[in-house]
């Protein structure tokens, strides 16, 4: 009597849903953006993270209070420091010594930040890590940058030497961290960025950064900015039409086409940071719709 066939062997790694890559993820807001992130509050699941940025044309007030209202919120605020425009190590100890009596200091990122030629004493990220004022002042997780599609100023090399050494000071000083990269339009480099990030012995989760359904001219200015491709090609693969510039451009080809790729054991841990461009409770609405579509229908709960 012939013997049934064995049933197959289940995959090693199963599939990815979508919408999988949106637990746990997080969204980049302005200190001016507090009213948009009320109007969000609701679509957005109790402790997931909001970046407040640090731009040169906002007070440390401004973002301090930005950072409060997203614990106000019940979500956990990452407030940026930006290297090469801290004038001092007074100034940097003094904002921390801000976020420590508002109880939103724990979790920071780090940037170089845009000057080409630091303002104080700060010249990278590496800098503010090294400063010992983090952890003396309650800092425990800090995330650092990444750049998939390469960027505009600086080598390649130069970019895999900064990562390596970030994540190694990081582990020297006692403090979890994350990489949070550019915002991507292309699946394919972020996933091959990230497994070369693992072979480099990187193993910290990695937030892929992800532009939110903004206005499509906002987008390329944003792209220009970032140093992220604008060509024609990668408009297509992001799934709109450069014809249609009044339009909006939604990111579920991006989501999906990155689920399609991400293998875990390969890859590690990876969340999604979305970059909102001012439209966060835009962006809080689409993550909503899009996993209640997806069959993940709990945010907010």
């Amino acid at each position: 009597m012939d013997r049934p066939s064995p049933a197959p062997a289940p995959s090693a790694v199963p599939a990815t849903a979508p919408a999988s890559l949106l637990e746990d993820h997080s969204l980049e807001m302005t200190g001016k953006d507090v009213p948009g992130l009320e109007a969000a509050r609701e679509h957005i699941p109790p402790g997931n993270r909001v970046n407040v940025t640090f731009l040169g044309n906002e007070e440390p007030g401004t973002r301090r209070a930005a950072a409060r209202a997203v614990r106000a919120a019940g979500l956990v605020p990452v407030p940026h420091l930006s290297a090469r425009r801290l004038r001092s190590r007074d100034e940097l100890a003094g904002f921390l010594d801000g976020l420590r009596a508002d109880g939103t200091v724990e979790n920071v990122l780090v940037v170089g930040g845009d000057p080409a030629t630091a303002h104080g004493p700060y010249d990278d990220a590496l800098a503010l890590i090294r400063s010992g004022l983090l952890q003396a002042h309650g800092v425990r997780h800090v995330g650092v940058a990444g750049y998939p599609e390469g960027h505009p100023a600086i080598a390649t090399p130069e970019l895999w030497a900064a990562v390596e050494a970030k994540n190694a000071a990081l582990a020297r000083e006692g403090l979890t961290g994350d990489v949070v990269t550019q915002f991507c339009f292309d699946a394919a480099p972020v996933l091959a960025w990230i497994e070369e990030l693992r072979g480099r012995g990187v193993t910290a989760p990695v937030r892929v950064g992800v532009p939110g359904p903004a206005g499509v001219k906002r987008l390329m200015t944003y792209a220009t900015r970032f140093g992220v491709s604008t060509s024609a090609s990668i408009a297509r693969k992001y799934g709109f039409s450069l014809t249609g510039l009044m339009g909006t451009a939604g990111p579920d080809r991006f989501v999906r086409a990155l689920a399609d790729g991400y293998e875990p054991a390969r890859h590690g841990v990876v969340r999604l940071h979305f970059y909102t461009f001012g439209g966060i409770a835009a962006t809080a609405r689409w993550i909503a719709g899009f996993r209640a579509e997806e069959g993940h229908g709990r945010v907010g709960a």
